[in-house]
């Protein structure tokens, strides 16, 4: 966590992270934490790419129990004087990561996690700066999204002063490499968002080459826009950096634009991840002193 906190300073990266290294996946950590699941006998589900895998298997209430990630946030607090941002899984993708055998409604589940979730982000908020939700199965699972999506992600909120965010993307860049599957150009649930309590939305646009016409869906929200392709080995320059900050300010003002990669970093190596946000960083300056 210290190497990563460094090699964001380093870089020249504004808003923090611990690096997730905490983390054994994006959900995982906080969903086995809490109370209402069978450890023994984890249950399945499908995918992003409608494969079976292991997820948790909610034999009771969901109730959290005790703080998760407290620690870490604090930690990552000592360590900087940067200001930071903390992630966690999101109720509506921890609902369609889990087997249900006790409420039988993933509507009542989406909103029990929503409640753990927001117990989880009131402990937190002291500590961070800007609260994010991770939502990938937004995208995945949009018609279901549409449906109980939107009052999940809202209480989860509920209560909170500092900025807060909400994730969507297409998954990781080396997932669809090895399984051969192309990313969408477009996102199937995004101006669905503009209705939720989350101040700012993060979205991928660099990789799936988004049409960013897409942004004029969520004219209150700060969008923090992927400009980093994490499939390509090959980190950007600065100069392609700012030309895709330029295109979207194009459509947003500059005070509602933050610049991002397109999302988590987690199968780059660790030199080739350092000189991608060493760009993202010098392409946001250049447009900032344009």
């Amino acid at each position: 966590m210290r190497l990563a906190v460094r090699d964001m300073e380093r870089a020249g990266v504004d808003l923090v992270t611990d690096g997730e290294q905490r983390r054994e996946s994006y959900f995982n950590q906080l969903a086995n934490a809490l109370d209402g699941v069978d450890h023994a006998r984890p249950g399945t589900a499908l995918n992003r790419l409608g494969r079976p895998t292991p997820v948790p298997r909610i034999v009771g209430p969901i109730r959290r129990a005790r703080p998760v990630c407290l620690d870490d946030a604090r930690f990552l607090r000592s360590v900087t004087d940067r200001p930071i941002k903390v992630t966690v899984p999101g109720p509506f993708t921890l609902a369609q990561l889990a087997e249900d055998e006790h409420y039988r409604d993933p509507a009542r589940l989406a909103m029990a996690y929503a409640e753990a979730v927001n117990a989880e982000l009131r402990d937190l908020e002291p500590h961070v700066d800007v609260l994010q939700l991770d939502e990938p199965y937004l995208q995945a699972q949009p018609d279901r999204a549409r449906a109980y999506a939107i009052p999940a992600i809202d209480r989860a909120l509920a209560g909170l002063a500092k900025p807060t965010c909400v994730h969507l993307c297409f998954g990781y860049a080396f997932t669809h490499a090895r399984t051969g599957t192309a990313k969408p150009t477009g996102y199937s649930f995004l101006p669905e968002l503009e209705r939720c309590a989350a101040r700012q939305v993060s979205i991928e646009a660099a990789q799936p080459k988004l049409a960013l016409a897409a942004l004029d869906a969520l004219p209150s929200k700060t969008i923090v826009l992927g400009v980093l392709d994490l499939g390509d080995p090959a980190p950007e320059t600065p100069d392609v950096v700012a030309r895709r900050l330029e295109a979207a300010l194009a459509r947003v003002p500059a005070a509602r634009l933050v610049a991002a990669p397109d999302c988590g970093m987690k199968y780059l190596a660790r030199d080739v991840a350092f000189a991608k946000l060493r760009a993202l960083a010098a392409g946001a300056r250049l447009v900032g002193g344009r």
